[in-house]
């Protein structure tokens, strides 16, 4: 089949990397992929690959993708399109309507509904639901990336056809990129508990509040910890470091272009958010063999523990209780098999047989 797998934008994070694994899945399925993105962020280059046909809009705006997706329909005729993003997926349903387009498509949403629409008239996220309502019967399936937040989208839409479908996050890949060279003293060293924790910078990824715990932990504990990524707050939390004397505990190593072999050498991996979609990292770093701690945020972190069968929950912006929860890991580390157990929702298989069923696909 000619599948066409979208997302707005491409950068080493969350939405861009799982279509990108996606689309890989169903090239070694033997179809024919297309992944398109609306452009890449400053910096980077669209992936290369032998066996999808990776490409750029060249478009800054999700709504400025809409003529060349119009475009794209009528010349490729695509039999199934995945996309990524509800503004996105607005857009490719409204392209897919002008176009003619008789593809099956399946439309995930990755992000909280309470922050993509508004219930005040005329605003631009209010405008977005008026038109997410009009074009939602033209989809072939509606997703989202965690059962809590298929729960949040009944409580914003009337009856939303909505059905939770996880991120591919298992895969061959993923395995080979665990088993690559890495190089960090702290790893060499040995001697004490390694906590790492990754992602961008910013406010509500919680980094703060985790240095905070580190200054707690550190009375109690021995451990250090790594800092994957970079972003806006770099700056701040470096001076956060230098302030509680955390210098010789905490490292920002900035951006890697390959977390999983720093997490395969880790022994917890903390995820500080106040709020998640679906954090495909924490299920990264849980199978590279991390004992998670994690807060308790809207959304995922609860489902992808189950509750604490398999790590650590802690209340958002607490720091005490991260630093109480991460002493936990420490002296309770949980089990290889159990790890294994949670990340298999996850695995390609799993995921794709998933996809398929519900579009009503052999």
């Amino acid at each position: 089949m000619k599948i066409c797998v979208l997302a707005a934008r491409y950068a080493i994070s969350g939405v861009p990397l799982a279509q990108l694994r996606f689309a890989r899945e169903l090239a070694t399925l033997g179809h024919d992929v297309d992944l398109i993105y609306g452009i890449a962020n400053p910096g980077y280059n669209l992936p290369s690959s032998s066996v999808i046909n990776v490409q750029s809009l060249h478009k800054q705006r999700v709504l400025g993708m809409l003529l060349p997706l119009i475009k794209y329909f009528k010349q490729h005729n695509p039999s199934v399109v995945f996309s990524a993003g509800d503004h996105l997926n607005v857009v490719v349903l409204i392209a897919a309507l002008i176009s003619g387009s008789k593809a099956k498509i399946s439309c995930s949403s990755r992000v909280t509904p309470f922050d993509t629409y508004s219930t005040t008239p005329f605003t631009k996220r209010w405008i977005l639901k008026q038109f997410m309502r009009a074009v939602t019967p033209l989809a072939s399936a509606m997703t989202c990336v965690s059962k809590d937040m298929v729960d949040q989208y009944r409580k914003v839409f009337k009856s939303p056809p909505h059905v939770c479908v996880y991120n591919i996050i298992v895969d061959t890949q993923s395995h080979e990129l665990m088993r690559e060279t890495v190089y960090e003293e702290w790893f060499d060293e040995n001697v004490e508990p390694i906590l790492i924790a990754a992602g961008s910078l910013v406010e509500w990824k919680g980094f703060s509040d985790l240095i905070l715990a580190m200054s707690e932990l550190t009375k109690t504990r021995k451990a250090r910890l790594l800092i994957l990524g970079d972003g806006p707050q770099r700056s701040d939390l470096e001076a956060l470091i230098k302030k509680l004397d955390l210098s010789q505990t905490v490292k920002l190593l900035g951006f890697v272009d390959n977390p999983l072999k720093y997490f395969r050498h880790a022994n917890i991996f903390v995820l500080s958010s106040h709020v998640e979609g679906l954090p495909n990292v924490l299920v990264e770093a849980m199978m590279c063999g991390c004992t998670p701690v994690a807060t308790n945020c809207p959304t995922g972190p609860r489902e992808v523990l189950q509750d604490e069968k398999y790590g650590y929950l802690v209340p958002v912006g607490d720091p005490i209780a991260l630093a109480a929860g991460i002493a936990k890991a420490i002296d309770h580390p949980i089990p290889a098999h159990l790890l294994y157990e949670a990340v298999k929702p996850f695995a390609a298989q799993e995921v794709m047989s998933r996809h398929f069923a519900i579009l009503g696909l052999d």
